[in-house]
């Protein structure tokens, strides 16, 4: 099978044409900012916060709590007004408020302030993602599928960037700079991506007579449930190592190991992607999300089963390379089964789980970080049965307008 020339997109209402790989990178350059630095940032973070404020593990696993709480508001805001997905002020107000935000952490020490503003970051970041989502399902819907896939890798590299930047502040700095460093990192990022166009409003057109015969020809709820409940519980799972995974692995391996486990993470997240994108070619996405969920699950159980520096830096690059491609994967399948706001309903499950991550496991935090590791790693595999479920009946057949195209 051969990808399909790509094609120009229009820029905007003037009918000009550009180069899907411009839409690409603006929208990556919004993920890095919205999630791998806006959100992701205060991994690395957390142990500089645990060591020179005092702050104790329950009191990180609320600070994680409230950022996902945020990040339903944000996503359940996508759901009840579809509306606000394609407006290009909210995003921009959604970045900016999310760089306030970073800036704003280490003006005070007040957990409840704290707690706030973390609040107000995961309300952004999820604004910054369902909105860059659905533009890029939309805007790249007739290109190759591994062009979005390197879109969503600016999640990587923010995480990257953020924490390199904590490695390297680390030695002489201290976790208000990193936080003031994370700030000013957004602020460029915003810059960069502040032109991206959002998803363009529906058009209504009569729907051809022989276009039922092209798409799932039974309904796709039973297929969604079952994929809605694999990206829920991997919520659970994922969010446990992304909040906690440097500081378990600086419990045992003190020095900057999990900071640079962390650049791993983000490294090998930004062509995860694109290349589980390329691999759909061949296997099916039920298939695929499978495969993803079952290498994460090693990832995140590794660190907790064997210590050392070796144990710790697979353990990175398996869980980077698969909790965005799990994202993309299950997000394609919903736009796959063409279930009405899907990337909204799949982002609140994801954010529910979330939210239910941190909270179950800070009971486990008082004998450190291994049996919460083991326990992710544990939810991380019954996404995997679910998604097993979903590949029963699957409709593989691609539907006119999806978002991988090829031919022959």
């Amino acid at each position: 099978m051969t990808e399909r020339p790509l094609l120009a997109s229009p820029a905007g209402g003037d009918g000009a044409l550009r180069s899907p790989w411009i839409h690409v990178a603006q929208a990556a350059v919004a993920l890095a900012a919205g999630m791998g630095v806006g959100r992701f940032v205060y991994t690395p973070i957390l142990p500089l916060m645990h060591d020179q404020t005092g702050m104790s593990a329950a009191t990180g696993a609320n600070l994680a709590t409230a950022n996902y709480v945020g990040y339903l508001i944000g996503a359940l805001a996508g759901i009840l007004s579809p509306a606000l997905v394609r407006s290009s002020t909210l995003l921009r107000a959604a970045l900016v408020v999310l760089t306030c935000s970073l800036a704003a952490m280490p003006v005070t020490e007040s957990p409840a302030v704290w707690i706030a503003l973390r609040l107000l970051a995961g309300v952004a970041s999820a604004l910054v993602f369902v909105i860059t989502a659905a533009s890029l399902l939309s805007h790249l819907r007739e290109h190759p599928a591994h062009l979005a896939g390197w879109a969503f890798g600016g999640i990587g590299g923010g995480i990257a960037l953020s924490g390199l930047i904590v490695l390297v502040l680390r030695p002489f700095a201290d976790w208000r700079t990193a936080w003031f460093a994370a700030a000013v990192l957004a602020e460029v990022l915003t810059m960069a991506s502040w032109n991206l166009r959002p998803e363009a409003a529906p058009t209504a057109r009569a729907e051809p007579a022989g276009a039922a015969g092209d798409g799932p020809r039974t309904r796709p709820h039973r297929w969604f449930t079952a994929l809605f409940a694999s990206y829920t519980l991997e919520g659970v799972g994922y969010i446990v190592a992304g909040t906690f995974l440097v500081a378990a692995i600086e419990q045992n391996s003190p020095g900057g190991l999990g900071s640079g486990a962390w650049i791993l993470v983000g490294v090998a997240a930004v062509p995860s992607s694109a290349l589980w994108a390329r691999l759909g070619r061949r296997w099916s996405r039920p298939g695929l999300l499978l495969a993803a969920l079952v290498i994460q699950a090693v990832g995140i159980a590794l660190p907790a089963l064997v210590h050392g520096v070796a144990a710790a830096l697979v353990s990175a690059v398996l869980f980077g390379a698969t909790f965005v491609g799990v994202s993309t994967l299950a997000l394609a399948a919903g736009a796959h089964l063409r279930f009405p706001r899907s990337v909204a309903l799949l982002t609140a499950g994801y954010s529910v789980g979330q939210i239910l991550g941190p909270l179950v496991v800070t009971p486990l935090l008082h004998h450190g970080y291994q049996r919460a590791l083991i326990l992710a790693a544990v939810v991380v595999l019954t996404a995997a049965a679910a998604a097993a479920v979903l590949r029963v009946g699957f409709p593989h057949q691609r539907p006119s307008g999806s978002v991988c195209v090829t031919s022959p």
